[in-house]
């Protein structure tokens, strides 16, 4: 019996893909650019980079000041990532395997985060483009991966449709 198919090898590489830059780029903005809280910086055109603690979940969502919460959201990413481990060993299609990498990925990488410091960094800001979060690249992958299964539910044909 086969422990993990070659999409879930697929999956799973990406997700520790995800995770390295993920964690790489929060390092290099909170080491390396020394940005000061709540400042932006021009990066290029509507891009800009401004550190926020994001004690919430994805795009900042749901935030609280209660102790509990940093847990609670730390179980949850963890949780979410665990199912979807179980899913993506068994998953033949690349497409699907990769959605569920990207969302593996980016829940593990701000599950690091939850436990390490209590909350996530964010610093990619666009908001200039009216998109009213600051977020990262873990967010960012979460996002691309729900935003790619929902576009194979709607497109992939159906069984039994002619």
């Amino acid at each position: 019996m086969k422990l993990i198919s070659r999409t879930g090898v697929l999956a799973l590489a990406l997700a520790v893909i995800v995770i390295i830059l993920d964690q790489a780029s929060k390092a290099w903005i909170l080491g390396g650019l020394h940005l000061t809280f709540g400042s932006p910086l021009p990066v290029w055109g509507p891009l800009r980079f401004t550190l926020v603690e994001n004690e919430g979940v994805s795009f900042g969502l749901f935030q609280s000041d209660a102790p509990w919460t940093r847990w609670a959201l730390a179980a949850f990413s963890l949780i979410v990532a665990v199912v979807l481990i179980a899913i993506v060993r068994r998953t033949g299609k690349a497409y699907t395997a990769i959605a569920l990498g990207l969302i593996i990925g980016g829940a593990l990488g701000n599950f690091i985060d939850r436990v390490r410091d209590g909350l996530v960094v964010d610093f990619v800001d666009v908001t200039a483009l009216y998109f009213p979060w600051v977020f990262n690249l873990a967010d960012s992958a979460i996002t691309i991966g729900i935003v790619l299964l929902l576009a194979e539910s709607l497109f992939q044909p159906k069984a039994g449709a002619t």
